[in-house]
């Protein structure tokens, strides 16, 4: 790999700050839950590509990266990491990637990841058809701690041992016994054995020592940076007409109270993701647009959703393309609500990309509210009824399980009433959105056709590499949060249509409109065995169709 470019004194200090930025707002688990790779499917020139790379837990790590291209032959593929505080002329130079023998254009890689933060893959694909590459945003962060085996542990500790009593008897023979001649002894020479073995033996537990504090303070310091589960309180604020959900990100972390917060960007014109799941039962899902009340304060009307606890997950991107998911609880209490004269409801936007669905649970086959927004999950190869009578139907063998860490393209065909593929109009600027979940809640992801990857994310990176190298300025909390509101308020005023262009020109630039017409592909890779539900978003008609389907992974 090759070494960064290196600037003045002011540059450094200016980078080194700029790391402990990175590293104080990574409090939150970032990427979704429970499922760190990235998976990205698209255009790289024109190849078309999906490359799944598996970042490393520790920093500096190993990322694995496996290309597959499709239907083409190439020549070579090459990767380089790319930073964000570095820029395109400041990151290493780039590694190729090798052919794996016994499976046709696909190819595999290792690429080093040293320095935490904002990171993204540039894949360079070489063949017969010219060149071309993309580019990936990947979150390059510690998430883990590695430990030694507690028998290496004693194995490294005896020998060490015996290395520094080796090391003392061979200062005190060398001392006492290196000017006599064979088989002559002194009491002089006695003494002078004894003093340096303990003068050797001080020296060396003082250099032990020295080297233990130190390890033990870079230990406390990776600690101390290290990804930590997110903080936040979830409430509802009740007395009015309509119940509120409020989101306070909890900011006791930040160093300059809740400034870091404010630097939070649109993903798909919206500020915030946020997601509601019935918790142990699966059986409600609901995709809400919060209003920023301010920088750490977050709120949205709830729909009509059955009272219960439920699992929050809120998707959030940050100005320099860190995207982070923050998880919580809240529990929604049954109607009617208690009025309160005193209570003021606050004036909320109504996002009409708001959307829920209540199926099944996991449990039982039967909906458990029949008359509501309900309907029966499907299963890989059985067709699913869904509210306006299309159907959606998961193109996979039935009864045949998923094998985990391997990437499927998970396909549904969607059909009209009448049995034609159905026309499908851009849901918030993608052709369709899904959400996974692992029955405990220990896994959740929001993908879309191009990955699993945030799209404003892929747009900053990839507008800092065409920037001059010079590291982006950190503007100004308020004024920068002030412009992203208004940003959104724009949005808003949109008409569906404005919206749609506005969305569709900055995806498609990107490759972000996939899909066939009735037909909907999501790459995964699901990170492990389990029983999984998933969630497919889409809109036909100026509709917002929901299905929901169960998975078998081994």
């Amino acid at each position: 790999m090759g070494r960064m470019d290196e600037g003045g004194t002011k540059m450094r200090r200016i980078k080194y700050s700029f790391l402990a930025f990175l590293l104080l707002i990574s409090a939150s688990v970032f990427a979704h839950v429970g499922s760190p790779g990235v998976i990205f499917q698209g255009k790289a020139g024109p190849y078309s590509i999906m490359v799944n790379i598996n970042p490393p837990d520790v920093i500096p790590g190993t990322a694995s990266v496996s290309v597959y291209i499709d239907n083409q032959q190439v020549s070579h593929v090459y990767l380089q990491p790319v930073y964000w505080y570095a820029g395109d002329k400041g990151s290493p130079r780039s590694d190729e990637a090798l052919p794996v023998k016994g499976t046709p254009g696909q190819y595999q890689g290792v690429v080093w990841l040293m320095e935490s933060g904002v990171a993204s893959m540039r894949v360079s694909v070489d063949g017969p058809l010219g060149k071309g590459s993309t580019v990936i945003p990947v979150m390059a962060v510690s998430t883990a701690q590695r430990t030694m085996p507690a028998s290496l542990d004693w194995e490294l500790a005896a020998l060490g041992i015996l290395l520094v009593v080796l090391m003392i008897t061979i200062i005190g023979a060398s001392v006492a016994e290196g000017v006599l001649l064979p088989g002559e002894k002194t009491k002089a020479a006695g003494r002078k054995k004894y003093i340096a073995m303990a003068v050797a033996a001080l020296i060396l537990f003082g250099i032990l020592y020295g080297g233990s504090a130190w390890w033990n303070n870079w230990s406390r310091n990776y600690r101390r940076f290290m990804y930590k589960p997110p903080l936040a309180h979830t409430s509802i604020l009740t007395g009015g007409s309509e119940m509120i959900l409020q989101l306070n990100i909890d900011s006791t972390w930040l160093r300059k109270n809740d400034e870091s917060m404010s630097y939070v960007v649109p993903d798909h014109g919206k500020i915030m993701h946020l997601f509601l799941i019935r918790e142990k039962t699966d059986d409600v899902f609901a995709h809400l647009h919060p209003t920023r009340i301010d920088s750490i304060t977050y709120q949205v009307a709830l729909p009509d959703l059955p009272a219960g606890r439920y699992l929050v997950f809120a998707d959030i991107v940050r100005w320099n393309g860190f995207t982070e998911t923050i998880s919580d609880t809240v529990t929604i209490p049954a109607k009617p609500l208690v009025q309160n004269a005193a209570y003021k409801s606050p004036v909320l936007f109504h996002d009409p990309d708001d959307t829920y669905v209540i199926s099944n649970a996991i449990d039982n086959i039967q909906p458990p509210y029949p008359g509501k927004t309900t309907l029966t999950c499907g299963k890989p190869g059985v067709s699913e009824q869904l509210a306006d009578g299309s159907t959606a139907i998961w193109q996979h063998a039935p009864n045949t399980p998923f094998e985990a860490g391997q990437v499927y393209p998970l396909t549904f065909a969607i059909t009209d009433p009448s049995g034609k593929p159905a026309k499908l109009q851009p849901y918030m600027g993608m052709m369709g959105h899904a959400v996974i979940l692992k029955y405990d809640g220990s896994v959740y992801v929001h993908l879309h056709p191009v990955g699993t990857y945030s799209m404003a994310s892929q747009e900053i990176v990839q507008n800092r590499i065409k920037g001059n190298g010079k590291i982006p300025h950190l503007p100004d909390a308020t004024i920068f949060r002030d412009s992203i509101d208004r940003m959104v308020s724009r949005i808003r005023s949109m008409s569906e249509d404005e919206r749609n262009a506005w969305l569709n020109a900055g995806m498609t630039a990107m490759g972000g409109m996939q899909g066939m017409e009735g037909m909907v592909t999501f790459p995964y890779a699901f990170p492990g065995p389990g029983n999984y539900r998933i969630w497919i978003q889409m809109k036909r008609d100026g509709k917002i169709l929901n299905s929901a389907f169960d998975a078998v992974v081994e």
